[in-house]
């Protein structure tokens, strides 16, 4: 029933698919990983897909009466019974009924760790009055970049590092050319980086204010920029955002990010 499928298969292409592309967005680039498990049905209804350590993410089509997907989920679960993962994400009740057969099989619980609120900016918003300028990350601010990201990782997920630990991502990423920085008076106030292209989108992710710049307005702007150059490119920007802080979600939507749905992020105990 379940059939293994390779990067650029036209399930990605699918109509059924790009109609909740924007939700499920990440599901272009785990399936871009050499290693990454990659399933679907012969028909192409379903996308099961994941990195080495990482949730799968689970796309069942939306054509498909409710009965048939719980079906198809739970024979699912059945078939991937031997794996081991660390959760899953999906849409809510679609993740709830992987969770409930997968667990069940293996004696294992499940909790909702977060919940991911995917949006789009079909037109953007730039505000007014903020002070600076948008700057590309270069080799300079790799120490500056090192702990920004050090200080993303504790407050989106409580883990407490240091900046030298992230000093090896940090040149990657200012070499990538895809890492952004809003600067005032030539100092970074704040950080967002260009994560991914696909055909029809780019997906901005770890967005960061050190919190003496905070509300200033620098978060807002630099995103902003970037989803005007990204909208030049012919690409619609995309995002997500924790559902549990209303602030990054406020400020989203005042620079013209639009609601796409929720992801369901659990993990298995």
């Amino acid at each position: 029933m379940f059939v293994s499928f390779e990067t650029g298969d036209m399930v990605l292409q699918s109509e059924a698919f790009m109609q909740e592309e924007v939700r499920y967005n990440l599901i272009h680039r785990i399936t871009e990983y050499p290693e990454a498990i990659r399933l679907t049905t012969a028909d192409r209804k379903l996308i099961f897909t994941q990195s080495q350590g990482h949730n799968p993410w689970l796309w069942v089509c939306g054509e498909l009466h409710e009965e048939q997907q719980t079906k198809l989920v739970q024979q699912l679960a059945e078939w991937v019974r031997t794996y081991e993962f660390p959760g899953i994400s999906a849409q809510p009740e679609t993740a709830k009924t992987f969770a409930e057969a997968f667990c069940g099989a293996k004696g294992k619980l499940y909790h909702t760790h977060m919940m991911l609120e995917a949006y789009q900016c079909l037109m953007v918003r730039k505000p007014a009055g903020v002070r600076g300028s948008l700057e590309q990350a270069k080799a300079e601010h790799v120490p500056v970049i090192a702990g920004f990201l050090a200080g993303f990782m504790k407050d989106a997920f409580g883990e407490r590092l240091r900046a030298e630990d992230f000093l090896k991502i940090a040149a990657e990423d200012a070499a990538s050319g895809n890492l952004y920085l809003w600067t005032e008076d030539h100092t970074p106030v704040s950080m967002a980086k260009i994560t991914h292209r696909s055909a029809r989108h780019a997906r901005i992710n770890d967005v960061y204010t050190p919190s003496g710049h905070r509300k200033q307005g620098y978060a807002s702007a630099l995103v902003a920029a970037l989803c005007g150059r990204l909208l030049d490119e012919g690409l619609t920007p995309v995002l997500y955002a924790d559902g549990k802080n209303p602030d990054s979600n406020k400020v989203y939507q005042s620079i013209g990010f639009q609601h796409a749905g929720q992801i369901a992020d659990l993990k298995f105990d």
